[in-house]
């Protein structure tokens, strides 16, 4: 037999009937995902897609009334917001962390993969291995990202940690439940600085 692997990661419940929020390089390459809540409770969850170029996936536990976490619209986050990330990081169990929003509309940090699409909100609530998935929280309670990556020369949180916000995870989270897929559009132009030869 091939030794069996195990990850952990975490998640967010979105809706009573089960879909989950959590990244793609949680669940990635995996054969079988379980699910724990606080309460104890386990369920065998079915992948209903991912999406590596924004590093979310998508899950469908199997139960019902489950407890869930309503959306924000990330659009309204501001600098300076307090804010709480939520996750089990370093397998210690559920975990709450408090800061605030230090940044939004981060781009070209090249933490997902070549050509992913980035527009992270920047936090100082202390995000560690184990967290990815997880909610970023407003104060009211609402998500406003899905914790996905640290900046840190030692592996550990030194307060530069990175949310995909929450509009974008609902974008793609109801194109994979609706299609399976995300599609996408090109347009066949190339961007670049004004110099003065362009100028010209």
């Amino acid at each position: 037999d091939q030794p069996r692997s195990e990850g952990l990661g975490s998640g967010v419940i979105v809706s009573k009937d089960g879909y989950i929020l959590t990244n793609n390089h949680v669940i990635e390459n995996v054969d079988a995902v379980s699910v724990r809540l606080i309460d104890g409770r386990v369920f065998e969850a079915e992948i209903v897609g991912s999406d590596s170029k924004t590093d979310i996936a998508v899950l469908k536990a199997d139960g019902s009334e489950l407890p869930t976490l309503p959306l924000a619209d990330s659009e309204q986050a501001r600098v300076g917001d307090i804010v709480f990330a939520v996750g089990n990081p370093l397998r210690v169990g559920q975990t709450v962390t408090q800061g605030i929003i230090s940044a939004t509309n981060r781009t070209s940090l090249s933490l997902i993969e070549d050509n992913g699409y980035e527009n992270f909100l920047q936090t100082d609530a202390s995000i560690n291995p184990g967290n990815s998935g997880g909610a970023l929280v407003d104060a009211e309670g609402r998500i406003l990202g899905i914790n996905t990556a640290i900046l840190s020369q030692s592996g550990g949180s030194i307060g530069i940690g990175f949310a995909i916000p929450s509009n974008l995870a609902k974008n793609i989270m109801m194109s994979l439940i609706q299609t399976g897929e995300v599609r996408r559009g090109y347009l066949g132009v190339s961007i670049g600085d004004l110099n003065p030869e362009l100028a010209e």
